[in-house]
């Protein structure tokens, strides 16, 4: 660890110091060197291979684009460095994933959660299989993409930008290559914790492009495939929320104002991800007057997984099996209880089940053309995503007598909590699906679709000369319409007409090893063969909890822009850069029910129908003075916005009316939200060394003059709901206003940070180090927005002000390579302090968990035989992920008050990759 730190302490120092040198060299001589070096750069980068190929595409991406970018380049086709999109986005600065299932797969930009930031695919915005607008990475495959650039700044003509960042996907281009190509990866893959239950540890990736053109180079066409089986494995210890200081005498044996929680469980999860893609690209040419590009995408993934859980409630229900009591409590100097042993317990053995299925469809077609000096585009594109689960849980416990059991806890941070059973559970003929404590069993089955169509036309002008810094203008219009819509029905899975029943050997799978937790071995089974056989399952949509669960949700936005292009010079400085304004209307609307308790019963569910429209104006600049010696400094301004989260548009309320006081009050989403806000200043500075090497600093400030959050307010305008209300006999009048819970917007506050970034091949030191470098980067977040937790929120956060969820104060980068003569390793390690993660819990709801931050590294070798060899084009390569088994730790409010620690395991690849 201390050795990581250190290096990354010297390539920072490191690239200071050259940052020092490259201000100084502003001679003549220095330009004509620099012009020499540039050339050689040139003549380099045509036999420049591997990782040092996609390092210097990446940095020419950042040092041509007029605005703050950071760029990933696939080292070749089909080869992008990671596993996962998510995980190379993760590497650059000011970015951030949190891990999901083991797997890198949302991103926070500079701080800020993922929504704010927006997801593009060749330029268009793309859908999400989640409840919000976020991207889920891990549904796209790395091995079909080719790049990606992330945007820090916008520009006008940047549409469905973010205001945090803006994420641009980009698939190949088929008449950008010389020549037909083609590339076959196969990799196997298997998890460290090895095989369980039914699941096997091992899983494979295969995918496959190819890329031609017809001789006249008229005509491309580029395809490529990916499949991926991905084992899931996973050891868990959770402790239940809220962690809370209990009253007087509430739990024999704990003093009162003792923080305690309700209980506590460890499972093992298992099951496997299979997931397949395809992405085609045809590109027509006719002649430098046209050119028409048609992009293709599918994704499809199913993921299935069972987690067999051993469970202990500790708190104020114990089903009315004695009293429960706890002796030799261990309490700590933060008045946290720690451990100790409960008495009177019925501990359950449950098995739980999830099947999910995701689907990604997208369609662009691009038309460009050319007419004097005038270039014309017409851009249309739809993308849909679906996705459907079933989640089933059932219960068991020991019968036929309910049988109390002592259970000696010990409460762990940094580690796996310890649960000590005075029984042995690991016999099934013992355990019997019956109704006790919780009910017999509980399931879901939700359903997300969201559709975005979208039609772009613009124009780009030249400028005469005499308006100086102007060389063109860029006009253009862009329509969107997007409709999501969520369904959750649900419900108790009841026992069947056979009743209280074992599970018969031939559902049960083995037995599964929780000795990770003190507890030993438990039974595991076909959890949805075992509802089929035995129980009864009908979910429903329309009772009152679960009215707020189904919802549409449609967005029409119109945006005009407006930009003019800049290249010049200020006295000897040369200046490139747009500025520009956009003009967005939006208009949104949300179809839903709401839950009437003041109507008879049957009659409880309402529609509801409610929205908004309003118009946002954008400008932004961005100008980048080319300094000498390959030195530029940046500025951008801009007001940007991020839209609502989608889910808190939802029009679905819950409603009724207080009789002893007439006042009517409820809780639900808010169709007329209006976005977040923000005034941003970027500043930049990058010294580059040809397309080599580059050193940057990079300061951001945002003034988020609105946020959003979810208050309980009074005034609401209840008009509308109570038009047949008719109070009872004695019952006060009915007020039309009361108080109703819902997001809303608010003041917001200031953010700012410093990025530092260094990529240096250490052979500009010396050429002893000729095929090592690094690339390396540190981010320091700051920011005075507290968000206050939803009134009546018993989530992990407590009742105190929070910070920005997403945001990690600190966040590392650091990746060691060596490549030389074919032979290609590298070392790469990420890292970010605490923060607030967003985490679906068991209503399928998000709440909100202080994260503990994470260090995961990465490692793989490689070696590719050279040109001549029998088996050129060929390449071999090892990776891990993973590397140190980091675990994934969640806590309430302080760490000694832990949730879950989670461990997914490392993930070994060996494979090979061949080049045509």
């Amino acid at each position: 660890m201390q050795l990581k730190r250190n290096l990354l302490s010297a390539a920072l120092a490191s690239a200071i110091a050259l940052t020092a040198t490259g201000v100084q060299a502003q001679t003549a001589e220095a330009t004509a060197e620099q012009n020499q070096q540039a050339d050689a750069t040139e003549l380099d980068t045509v036999v420049v291979t591997g990782i040092r190929r996609g390092i210097e595409s990446a940095i020419s991406v950042k040092r041509d684009s007029t605005s703050i970018v950071e760029a990933i380049s696939a080292e070749d086709i089909g080869k992008l460095p990671d596993v996962s999109i998510a995980e190379s986005l993760a590497r650059l600065p000011g970015l951030a994933a949190q891990r999901v299932a083991g797997r890198a797969q949302v991103i926070s930009v500079r701080g800020l959660s993922p929504d704010f930031s927006t997801t593009l695919l060749n330029g268009r915005e793309m859908v999400s299989t989640g409840d919000n607008r976020s991207v889920e990475f891990d549904q796209y495959p790395s091995e079909l993409v080719s790049g990606v650039t992330v945007y820090k700044t916008p520009d006008a003509g940047l549409v469905g930008q973010g205001l945090s960042g803006t994420v641009d996907m980009q698939t190949v281009r088929p008449l950008s290559f010389d020549a037909p190509v083609g590339a076959v990866g196969i990799r196997g893959q298997r998890n460290s914790l090895g095989n369980a239950a039914d699941a096997s540890a091992y899983g494979e990736r295969i995918n496959a492009s190819y890329i031609t053109q017809n001789e006249a180079r008229t005509f491309g066409f580029s395809i490529g495939y990916s499949h991926a089986t991905t084992p899931i494995q996973e050891n868990q210890v959770g402790l239940y929320e809220p962690w809370q200081a209990i009253g007087d005498n509430w739990r024999p044996g704990v003093p009162a104002g003792t923080f305690y929680s309700d209980g506590i469980k460890a499972l093992r999860r298992t099951g496997e991800t299979k997931r397949d893609g395809v992405m085609a690209t045809l590109q027509f040419r006719p002649s430098n007057a046209w050119t028409s590009t048609l992009d293709l995408f599918h994704s499809e993934a199913e993921q299935v997984s069972t987690a067999n859980q051993f469970e202990v409630h500790i708190g104020d229900y114990n089903g009315g099996y004695g009293r429960l009591d706890v002796d030799n409590p261990v309490i700590n100097g933060n008045n946290t209880f720690t451990g100790g042993t409960a008495n009177n317990v019925y501990p359950l053995v449950r098995g739980m089940y999830n099947y999910r299925e995701d689907e990604i469809n997208a369609f662009g077609w691009n038309n460009e053309f050319n007419v004097g000096a005038v270039r014309l585009v017409a851009d249309v594109s739809w993308s849909k995503t679906k996705r459907d689960e079933i989640n089933l849980e059932n219960n068991t416990q020991r019968l036929p007598a309910p049988q109390l059991d002592s259970v000696g806890l010990s409460f762990r941070s940094g580690g796996f909590s310890q649960i000590n059973p005075g029984f042995d559970y690991s016999d099934p003929s013992q355990l019997f699906l019956a109704n006790t404590i919780y009910g017999s069993g509980y399931g879901k089955t939700p359903k997300v679709e969201d559709e975005l169509t979208a039609v772009k036309l613009a124009a780009s002008f030249p400028l005469p000369e005499s308006l100086g810094w102007f060389t063109d203008l860029d006009v253009g219009l862009n329509y969107a319409d997007r409709e999501k819509k969520k369904r959750q029905p649900e419900g108790n899975i009841n026992l069947g007409a056979q009743g209280v029943t074992s599970i018969a050997s031939d559902l049960q799978y083995g037995l599964v090893d929780l000795r990770f937790a003190g507890i030993g071995y438990i039974p595991s089974w076909n959890v949805p063969a075992a509802v089929a056989r035995y129980m009864t399952f009908n979910p429903v949509d329309n009772l009152s909890y679960l009215i707020p669960k189904a919802w549409d949700v449609n967005e029409k936005i119109s945006t005009g822009f407006a930009r003019a292009n800049i290249d010049t010079e200020w006295g000897s400085i040369p200046v490139r850069g747009n500025i520009g304004v956009q003009i967005q209307h939006v208009d949104q609307s949300s179809q839903s029910r709401y839950w009437d308790s003041t109507q008879p019963a049957g009659s409880n569910v309402q529609p509801v129908d409610r929205g908004k429209t309003y118009t946002e104006v954008l400008p932004s600049m961005n100008l980048a003075f080319s300094l000498p010696a390959d030195q530029t400094l940046r500025i951008g301004l801009a007001e940007q916005v991020a839209r609502p989260r989608v889910d808190e548009l939802r029009a679905s309320l819950e409603f009724g009316v207080n009789t002893a006081t007439g006042e009517p009050g409820g809780s639900g989403g808010n169709p007329e939200l209006e976005p977040w806000r923000a005034y941003a200043f970027d500043l930049s500075y990058e010294k580059y060394f040809g397309t080599k090497a580059y050193v940057a600093a990079a300061f951001f400030y945002k003034d988020l003059r609105t946020y959003i959050y979810t208050e309980s307010r009074d005034g609401f305008d209840f008009s509308d709901f109570l038009v047949d209300y008719v109070p009872g006999p004695g019952e006060p009048p009915t007020q039309s206003t009361g108080r109703f819970t819902a997001p809303y917007n608010g003041k917001g506050g200031k953010m700012k940070g410093i990025e530092l970034t260094a990529s240096l091949p250490l052979d500009l030191f010396t050429d002893a180090l000729e095929g090592f470098g690094v690339i390396a980067s540190a981010s320091f977040n700051d920011s005075d927005i507290t968000i206050p937790p939803p009134p009546g929120s018993t989530n992990s956060v407590g009742s105190q002000n929070i910070t920005l969820p997403g945001l990690s104060e600190r966040t590392f980068n650091l990746t060691a390579y060596y490549e030389r003569n074919g032979f290609e390793a590298r070392v790469s390690q990420r890292k970010r302090s605490d923060f607030i993660g967003e985490i679906g819990n068991f209503d399928g709801d998000r709440t909100l968990r202080y994260v503990v931050g994470e260090d995961v590294t990465d490692a793989q070798v490689s070696y590719s035989f050279p040109e001549g060899h029998a088996l050129n084009g060929l390449s071999v390569l090892f990776q891990v992920s993973n590397l140190t088994d980091e675990a994934y730790q969640t806590y309430a409010g302080t760490k000694d008050r832990p949730l879950e620690y989670v461990e997914w395991g490392r993930t070994y690849l060996l494979g090979v990759n061949y080049k045509f």
